[in-house]
């Protein structure tokens, strides 16, 4: 996998646990760590955002290896 493949996938995982805990428990991780809506959390937010709209692109990725004889 590339770095930024790697990197992406990292980022929608957090903001996939954020959600979770933001859907079941009503706790933003994130805002906890870095204050509501500060700078920080909004740089947080966006990579997340950017994350998750490049990993579109891995729906039309073939990530099938074949070996060559």
């Amino acid at each position: 996998m590339k770095t930024l493949d790697v990197t992406a996938l990292i980022l929608v995982i957090i903001g996939a646990i954020n959600w979770g805990l933001i859907g079941f428990f009503r706790f933003d991780l994130v805002a906890a760590l870095f204050g509501e809506m500060s700078a920080l959390s909004r740089i947080v937010y966006s990579l997340v955002g950017i994350a998750g709209l490049y990993a579109i692109s891995f729906l039309g990725k073939d990530r099938e290896t074949r070996e060559i004889k």
